[in-house]
């Protein structure tokens, strides 16, 4: 009877063992991923890589990789196997600049977090990539994954001055499409984008990321000034031309959706600070500068036409009057020098580059007195800004 016992307490035993070496395997799903990587539209080539994510959202090993198939950003992976609901994307590679109107000179990282209950069609976008740390801080406090979704995408629509209102998830926005929520989406990828380099946009993103993990809320003024001075010198007009335009030579329908609305909307009402001012310094290298606002009088001599402009300015000058001239060969001026107008004794100079401008010019009264003073109309950005009067004495 002892050994009868004892044999059923072992064989117990070894059954015990045997469950915690061999647990029941997790159920496995077959599903195909789908999508389109945009910040503009990332281009043939791009790596795409799909990695399976627990429930808090640490990546369980597998992981399933492709390539973008066409220069709209498509990508597809057919019949990968999950055991989880939860995948994290991964998207490198070059993409369309829509503000410069090129493909960009650098590969760019997005990142979207998703679930695949709720979607197989996954876009990799600006506010995929910008939300998934405060996602997954989130969740690591205890909210459910779609809770923690919507919380973070409703913060992050707030740093551009976005209600969340009727915008969907950020892995189902396409910027070729109509409707509010892609319109939003193409908003904040041209804010983002502005005219800075490859590298700066992705530090740009990655530094946000940083700023809103733990409270939603961008506390940084320089990366909120980043945004605004984006905002207010980048060409809208431009920019939807420059994407109909690529997307008609890929042969592809888009409708461009009304992305200029949120642009706007975010110049009106955020309180971050502008600085990208053109600068007019007292002084160049050839003299005291005829541009400085606060100096009108002067004598025969020579000068400067001087003035620094942030990327995506531009300036135009308008000089009326006489006893005023320069010499003709002058070198990376920056300058684009306009005809003589006979009718009203004008000449226009225009910037045809952004950074440090500066012309030569002289002013000379030949010995006799000056009747009226010399005309300066100054237009930033195509609009008049200020007039300014030169006296002779």
């Amino acid at each position: 009877m002892k050994q009868f016992v004892t044999f059923q307490i072992v064989l117990f035993l070894f059954l015990i063992v045997s469950c915690e070496k061999d647990p029941m395997p997790d159920e496995v799903t077959r599903t195909d991923v789908s999508g389109f990587v945009q910040k503009g539209p990332f281009i043939n080539g791009t790596d795409i890589t799909v990695a399976e994510l627990t429930d808090e959202l640490s990546q369980t090993g597998k992981m399933f990789s492709s390539q973008i198939m066409d220069n709209k950003g498509t990508f597809e992976i057919r019949n990968i196997e999950l055991t989880s609901s939860f995948v994290e994307l991964k998207a490198n590679g070059f993409y369309f600049n829509e503000v410069a109107n090129e493909n960009s000179q650098a590969q760019l990282t997005l990142f979207a977090l998703a679930d695949v209950t709720e979607t197989s069609d996954i876009n990799v976008n600006v506010f995929s990539n910008l939300e998934k740390n405060r996602v997954q801080y989130l969740v690591s406090n205890g909210l459910n994954f779609n809770e923690a979704k919507q919380q973070a995408q409703a913060e992050i629509l707030s740093i551009f001055e976005i209600g969340d209102e009727n915008i969907s998830g950020s892995e189902r926005l396409d910027i070729s499409k109509p409707g509010d929520g892609n319109a939003a989406l193409l908003a904040a990828s041209v804010i983002l984008q502005g005219y800075l380099s490859v590298a700066e946009v992705s530090e740009l993103l990655a530094n946000i990321s940083t700023d809103i993990r733990e409270d939603g809320v961008l506390n940084s003024a320089q990366l909120g000034t980043a945004l605004i001075n984006n905002a207010r010198t980048i060409d809208l007009e431009e920019i939807r031309q420059n994407l109909e335009n690529k997307y008609e030579n890929l042969g592809l329908t888009a409708s461009v959706p009304d992305f200029e609305k949120y642009v706007n909307q975010f110049i009106e009402n955020t309180d971050f600070e502008f600085t990208a001012f053109i600068e007019y310094p007292p002084t160049g290298k050839h003299g005291l500068n005829l541009l400085d606002p606060e100096k009108t009088n002067y004598t025969n001599g020579t000068y400067s036409l001087r003035a620094i402009l942030p990327a995506g300015t531009s300036l135009k000058v308008e000089i009326r009057g006489r006893n005023w001239m320069f010499p003709g060969e002058q070198e990376d001026t920056g300058w684009i020098v306009g005809e003589w107008n006979m009718a009203d004794t004008s000449r226009i100079f225009t910037s045809k580059r952004t950074g440090d401008l500066d012309f030569e010019m002289r002013l000379n009264d030949f010995g006799n007195p000056v009747p009226y003073p010399i005309k300066i109309d100054v237009y930033e950005n195509e609009e008049f800004t200020r007039s300014k009067s030169v006296y002779l004495n």
